[in-house]
């Protein structure tokens, strides 16, 4: 597996499962777009081992011997074996991203081998944590906050790594109770009246249509933390996130527009407008691009 294949794998695991921030990647220069692409994948195999896995022993065997060839890809060791690895060893080195994140992101991915249920909202925000937060940490050095805004840039790349994670529980509901989890709040389903069984059952009873309602509101509010971040980004990079930020929360939108019943149907976000927002920002996009590239200094000349 050479650096170029590990980079194409990633990016066609991203194409394949991450359709929405696929697209919206687009409009990175092409110099970004394969960093995004190498922790989208790195993030998906690791999910795909959890799902796919028959057994949960193999899903853990196969999560540790992703650790180890990180962490010895990382003290550079080859790790030409693993089909992601290369690419995101890779970029991680290339960014100095922080690999107590990508712990913290495998710690998450082992909960879901033995954790199925979630108390309270602070309960599924530790999950979160490293299922989504440190993944708008990782994403950050590649799309480049502005000179002396990395600090404020943190807290809204981790709100927006919350707010598309908990996007993607709303709509996900069926999905997941047939993988035998919930990543609703049990608390909070005692709170509408809503029995698990009742997640099942489609179309949505009132009381599950009311608590997707009150979980929206939250996930909005993850938006509008993360909303004041996306200024602090390089011109380069903010079509990209904004794209992404209109793509997904279009997806509470479609849930709304549904009455909240994601029992009845996947929520999509349609094709039409899917490509009206990424027309809108693509002019941005190549005009933040040109002037990228007229910044960059010219190729010292080879004495001689």
């Amino acid at each position: 597996m050479t650096l170029t294949a590990s980079y194409e794998r990633c990016r066609r695991l991203h194409a394949r499962y991450g359709r929405s921030y696929y697209l919206a990647t687009r409009l990175l220069p092409a110099w970004k777009r394969r960093h995004v692409h190498a922790l989208y994948g790195f993030a998906r195999y690791a999910d795909e081992i959890v799902d796919s896995f028959d057994v949960t022993a193999d899903r853990a065997a196969a999560l540790d011997t992703l650790a180890t060839g990180f962490t010895a890809g990382l003290a550079g060791d080859p790790v030409d074996g693993d089909p992601v690895l290369p690419a995101f060893v890779h970029t991680v080195r290339s960014f100095g991203i922080d690999p107590a994140d990508v712990a913290a992101f495998l710690r998450s991915m082992r909960a879901d081998l033995t954790v199925r249920r979630y108390a309270g909202y602070d309960d599924l925000l530790t999950y979160m944590e490293g299922s989504a937060a440190v993944i708008g940490t990782m994403m950050l050095p590649v799309l480049e906050p502005l000179p002396g805004a990395a600090a404020a840039a943190r807290e809204p790349a981790r709100q927006l790594g919350l707010a598309f994670q908990l996007t993607n529980f709303l709509r996900d509901v069926g999905e997941d109770l047939a993988r035998g989890r919930i990543y609703l709040p049990q608390a909070d389903l005692a709170a509408f009246g809503v029995r698990e069984a009742d997640l099942a059952r489609a179309p949505a009873a009132p009381r599950v249509r009311a608590l997707i309602a009150f979980e929206t509101g939250r996930a909005r509010d993850h938006y509008r933390r993360a909303l004041p971040g996306l200024d602090l980004l390089t011109p380069s990079s903010r079509p990209c996130v904004r794209a992404a930020y209109e793509l997904y929360g279009g997806i509470l939108d479609e849930i709304a527009a549904a009455g909240h019943d994601v029992l009845r149907a996947r929520a999509r976000v349609p094709r039409h407008r899917r490509l009206a927002i990424f027309t809108r920002h693509l002019r941005s996009a190549s005009a933040a691009d040109r002037a990228e590239r007229r910044a960059q200094p010219p190729p010292r000349a080879i004495p001689g």
